[in-house]
Formats: C-alpha cells, structure tokens, sequence
C-alpha cells in the first residue's frame, strides 16, 4: 500500500503519442505504448515534472493520490536495463530515454584546449577552463541514483550566483559535485523530497550552498538543510552568500543537522 503523494498522470485522450515526455523523463518511467504516453511503474516517477515541459498537447500533468514510494535503486536498475552492450563504465552512464538536457555524463575538467589548425596548445588562460565535471547539473534534472553523486562534496548553487561571482569555477566549482536551481521559481517541497533521497542514498560527504544576498534565496539552504534531518545523516553544511555586486558578505556553517 503506498502513500498519498505526487505522481505523473497522463491524459489519453489529449495525448498523441509523440513521446516528447518519455524522452523528457530521466528516469525512463514513462513509454509508448498503443500510440499513447503510459507510466511503466509506480515507483519509477518522482513525481517532480520534468516531463510536463516536453508534451506540446497538455496530456501530462503531476496529481497527488495513492502510489508506491519513488524507488531510486530500482530506476537505477530499471536504467540499467536499457544501456546498450558496451556501455556500462561510470564516465558512459546514459539513460536510453534521456534527452540532451538530462543525459547523464561523467567527464574530467580539461587543461588545455585546441587551436583552430588543430595543434595542441599551452594550458588555458584561468577565465577559459571549466571545473564542470558532470552533466545534467539543474536539481529537477539530476536523479538521486546518479553516479556522480555518489560519495561526492555537494556544491547547491542559487541559479544567479555564478553570474554575480567572478571566477566561479576555480573559487568554488573545483572538485565539487554541483546542483543548480532557484528556490523562488521551483517547487520548495519538491527540493526538500529530492536532496532527501539524494542524502539517504548517495552517501554525501559535505553541501556547501552559495546563494544571493536577495530573499528569494535564502529559502535554498534552508530546504538542504532540512533534507539533511529528513534524511537522518549527519552531513555539514556551509552557507556562502553572495552579494548582488559579486563579493562573498557572509559564511555560516552548520553541524550535527540530524540531531
């Protein structure tokens, strides 16, 4: 018997079964299946939404009502499941359903770059070099199971920080697992339910939160916070605050969350 919660609903009689939300879904819960959009399994959909954007007719929408919990272990095998032969190593990590948005990649951070003739050139200036390790980075986009999150040094960013910031990459970024997103235009509750599971089943070292100065944004490491008790871990975390002309104005450190 599951719980009341958020879960995906489809409408068959909007639906044309053009299978945008199925490539929207990172988790692969949705499929085609008789020319319209169908939830494989309960405990497949987070009931975030991410596949609301990718239908052109309207058909999807996230209701709440009676379902089996969001099980990221079993999408994680679920996703398995679809990887082509030959695709099993971390850095090669891509559900078959995801789109260019939400596919899952594992990279290095590069040094150097190529010239236009092709040759190698010397180490990158430090505004060209990127410490990004991992993609998708957006929170709605990122699921619990992936691989990059495992064991990682969380770095939760207010969506405007590295505008604001000069040197982002090389003052905060580096060696740091990072999740993008914006309290004000996205689902607090939501949030709150994804970074719980994330620090229930990725074993998460550390967070270290960089918002803004601006109030819409101190909601951002309140829900990590939160999520850190939910979750039951004992996890630090680090609040950095950035004012709107780009200094850092404050730092605060929390621990012991979990009580």
């Amino acid at each position: 018997m599951g719980n009341i919660r958020k879960i995906v609903q489809i409408d068959e009689e909007l639906c044309d079964g053009c299978g945008m939300c199925a490539i929207a879904c990172a988790e692969g819960a949705l499929e085609i299946r008789d020319g319209k959009a169908r939830l494989i399994k309960e405990s497949y959909c987070d009931g975030l939404g991410a596949c609301l954007s990718g239908c052109p007719r309207g058909a999807v929408r996230v209701i709440e009502r009676e379902a089996d919990e969001f099980d990221p272990e079993e999408v994680e095998e679920h996703l398995e499941k679809q990887k082509p032969e030959g695709t099993q190593k971390a850095e090669e990590f891509k559900p078959a359903r995801g789109c260019p948005s939400s596919k899952i990649e594992v990279f290095s951070p590069k040094t150097g770059t190529k010239s236009l003739s092709g040759q190698a050139e010397g180490p990158k200036q430090l505004d060209e070099t990127s410490e990004l390790s991992h993609w998708p980075v957006q929170i709605r986009l990122v699921p619990p199971s992936a691989p990059f999150l495992k064991g990682a040094d969380l770095l939760v960013v207010a969506d405007c920080a590295p505008v604001a910031y000069p040197n982002f990459h090389h003052r905060f970024l580096g060696g740091k697992t990072v999740l993008l997103g914006c309290p004000k235009f996205d689902d607090k509750e939501e949030y709150v339910k994804r970074f719980t599971q994330i620090f229930q089943t990725a074993e998460v070292r550390s967070v270290t939160v960089v918002d803004m100065e601006v109030p819409c944004c101190s909601a951002l490491p309140a829900i990590v916070r939160k999520a850190v008790r939910d979750a039951g871990k004992d996890i630090s975390v680090e609040e950095i605050t950035i004012s709107t002309k780009g200094e850092i104005i404050n730092r605060d450190r929390f621990f012991n969350l979990a009580g």
